[in-house]
């Protein structure tokens, strides 16, 4: 019975599997993430402060295993039911990303743009067996200490979304439950650079990494005109 119930929940397809993982990665990612926001917001800092949410996009990266955080009724008693996106009890930002009130949205837009070519830079890398990747086993472990350290250095600005499946899907899910169309507003009009600036920013770390590791660290060829190497000849006169 157990056989006849995996092969029809089995699916063939590569693509099919694909997008399942991916699926449950984000998944993980964000119950991690998401889940030490919420604990900082609504806990007013009694219950971890801004590396706890580093941590915790951390530690989601790494394990990919799922979190439980009870939020529904913490919202309640943290809101009383009015659910803002800007203000002392807003909470739109456990979700979705927004700029600091100090920070222009130029300013905003760079540090994404940066902080995600640095991710992408790094991932690079780490798995770079042509250079000096890192011990296979341990690449998970590594880009998880990675997004640590752009969340510790560069996350201040604009809470580090460098990816935007990560804001994108939150931001509407806020939209629909309760904190309304000043989701797409607030920022001025914030939501599209978690979008934009990751894009080009991952683009940018890999033409960093192509041009100053990956184009000049080309296997040497083996001596020996057997192997492909020209053969030098001597003229006589």
């Amino acid at each position: 019975m157990l056989e006849k119930i995996q092969k029809a929940l089995t699916t063939r397809s590569g693509t099919m599997r694909e997008l399942l993982a991916e699926a449950l990665g984000m998944f993980i990612l964000m119950v991690f993430g998401l889940s030490s926001v919420a604990q900082v917001v609504l806990g007013r800092g009694q219950f971890g402060q801004h590396l706890s949410i580093n941590l915790g996009f951390g530690i989601g990266v790494t394990l990919g295993i799922h979190a439980a955080g009870g939020i529904s009724d913490a919202l309640y008693d943290y809101t009383k039911g009015n659910f803002t996106v800007t203000g002392p009890t807003a909470t739109a930002s456990i979700f979705s990303t927004y700029p600091a009130p100090y920070v222009s949205l130029p300013g905003a837009f760079f540090t994404e743009f940066i902080a995600t070519m640095m991710l992408l830079l790094g991932i690079l890398v780490i798995h770079d067996e042509k250079n000096n990747g890192a011990l296979k086993g341990t690449q998970a472990l590594l880009t998880g200490i990675l997004v640590l350290g752009i969340g510790m250095g560069m996350g201040m600005n604009s809470g580090y979304a460098i990816n935007p499946s990560r804001d994108l899907p939150p931001r509407i899910f806020t939209a629909i439950a309760g904190w309304g169309m000043d989701v797409f507003k607030a920022g001025p009009h914030w939501w599209w650079v978690p979008l934009t600036a990751p894009i080009l920013g991952s683009l940018a770390g890999v033409l960093i990494h192509k041009l100053f590791i990956d184009f000049h660290n080309q296997p040497v060829p083996e001596s020996g005109d057997e192997k492909g190497q020209p053969v030098v000849e001597s003229s006589t006169l």
